[in-house]
């Protein structure tokens, strides 16, 4: 396949599955199929998952070439326990989650994921829900900022819904360049600045409007119930707030977590580990992807192997 998308720590990840001939792994972020092509090289069996439905051909190449090993799921993360329940499959072996937009998305002009090049303001992933627009054009200022805080970590949120709310009274928001020029209004040029200045609201609008940090715990707490001793997870993540998730979630779940104040009251006893880390820290690209694919300079594996142990109960 001539896929559009390079997959970022491509042999670190495949190194923290060992997939084998006749194990079942789950690649809950389909895309081109890159983590796919490469597990079904490997003999595995693979379930893709992709909530975006341009994915298609892709999926259709490579269940063309694999008809007995592959096939694709139309689902965000939250649905891969009923996909591997659906797949009449004894045990789950492997998951891997490549989290965030991807550089088929950012291409895609009319998906509205890149304010480099003028859209629609949309950024779902799915085509369907809320889109980014009705965001900007009807919600008021609190919850708008917010989102611009929490999920972008912008500075400068308040303001910038400020001067939203002040211009939609004029027209509203449709397209991409437009919005990112009026956040470029309030927060000054790009002169020096790494990065445009419009880049952390459109973050914050996409995660938003894909529920993309909600979907990221559902999926986690899928794969741990879904997964069988032994069976591997592997997550990559290119920004802190995804990256703090699993990072989390990997140290509740491993027994890693920081020891209470000896003056606070006595904690209960956490159930047992339901993963073992498979190392301490993080796994990043090395200085010749980092060069070949830009991609690649943020992004941080984490991986994990499932024990014995129930998993965890959902915090109430």
């Amino acid at each position: 396949m001539n896929a559009p998308h390079a997959p970022v720590l491509l042999a670190e990840v495949i190194e923290a599955l060992a997939p084998a001939p006749g194990e079942l792994i789950i690649d809950a972020t389909f895309g081109a199929g890159g983590y796919s092509q490469a597990l079904l090289a490997r003999g595995a069996e693979v379930i893709g998952l992709d909530r975006d439905p341009t994915v298609a051909l892709h999926a259709a190449a490579l269940a063309a070439d694999f008809p007995e090993r592959f096939r694709l799921v139309r689902t965000p993360f939250s649905g891969l326990a009923k996909a591997f329940a659906d797949s009449g499959r004894p045990r789950l072996d492997g998951a891997v989650f490549d989290i965030g937009v991807s550089s088929m998305q950012l291409d895609e002009a009319e998906r509205g994921f890149s304010f480099l090049r003028d859209g629609p303001l949309d950024l779902r992933m799915s085509g369907e829900g809320l889109s980014a627009a009705e965001i900007v054009n009807g919600w008021d200022h609190g919850p708008m900022a917010h989102i611009f805080k929490q999920y972008g970590e912008e500075r400068q949120s308040g303001r910038i819904a400020s001067a939203i709310l002040r211009r939609r009274v004029e027209r509203p928001f449709t397209r991409t360049l437009d919005l990112a020029e009026t956040i470029e209004a309030v927060v000054g040029g790009r002169r020096g600045a790494p990065i445009h200045p419009a880049t952390r609201v459109f973050q914050a609008l996409r995660i938003a409007v894909n529920d993309e940090l909600g979907e990221l715990e559902e999926g986690l707490a899928a794969a741990e119930a879904a997964l069988a001793p032994g069976g591997r997870l592997a997550v990559v993540t290119f920004h802190s707030l995804e990256d703090r998730i699993v990072k989390r979630f990997l140290a509740e779940r491993s027994g890693h977590t920081s020891g209470a104040s000896r003056h606070a009251p006595a904690a209960k006893v956490p159930p047992p580990p339901s993963f073992t880390l498979q190392f301490r820290g993080v796994r990043e690209a090395g200085q010749a992807e980092r060069a070949a694919n830009p991609r690649a300079r943020s992004a941080r594996l984490r991986a994990a192997v499932r024990t014995g142990a129930p998993a965890w109960k959902a915090a109430a």
